[in-house]
């Protein structure tokens, strides 16, 4: 039974007039759930659990200045996630710390770095207005039809095939 329908259940013995102690036998939930369902239809919301912390948190502000340091860099001496790793095991004596946790970081923190100093991919967009009917195009042509003997000779427009 999911948390909604309980409540609902409560409420409903509740207006029944069940007592508040042989509800919480039943359903075995506390007296604080059996008062919350009488406050609200609902159950409340669960809570946020804080972040938590990682083990990357001490090295993130050196793996930071090597990314704004290669900013500036030539394109072929930037450091790759594997060089910042072994430059972080080498310089700032990092461990139990592995490389796919480092890599994810690198990935999420380049881009908002790039954005930060103002070297952001531009995003370029060109608002198409397309009015109705403003493009579309008609052929016509002249029909020949032959009503009762008599010649008749009408334009009409003919079917665009796609």
């Amino acid at each position: 039974m999911s948390k909604i329908e309980k409540f609902a259940a409560i409420r409903r013995d509740l207006a029944a007039g069940i007592s508040g102690r042989a509800i919480e036998e039943k359903y075995r939930v506390g007296r604080r759930t059996v008062s919350a369902a009488m406050a609200s239809a609902l159950p409340p919301p669960r809570k946020d659990m804080p972040p938590r912390g990682s083990k990357l948190d001490p090295f993130k502000p050196a793996i930071d200045e090597i990314l704004r340091a290669d900013l500036d860099a030539p394109r072929k001496q930037r450091h790759t996630v594997r060089r910042i790793f072994h430059r972080l095991l080498d310089e700032h004596g990092m461990d139990n710390v592995s490389y796919q946790v480092l890599r994810t970081y690198v990935a999420d923190r380049k881009p908002k770095i790039r954005a930060e100093v103002g070297r952001a991919p531009v995003k370029v967009f060109f608002p198409q207005t397309h009015h109705p009917g403003a493009e579309a195009e008609v052929d016509f042509g002249e029909v020949a039809i032959d009503l009762r003997g008599e010649q008749v000779t009408c334009i009409l427009p003919a079917a665009i095939e796609d």
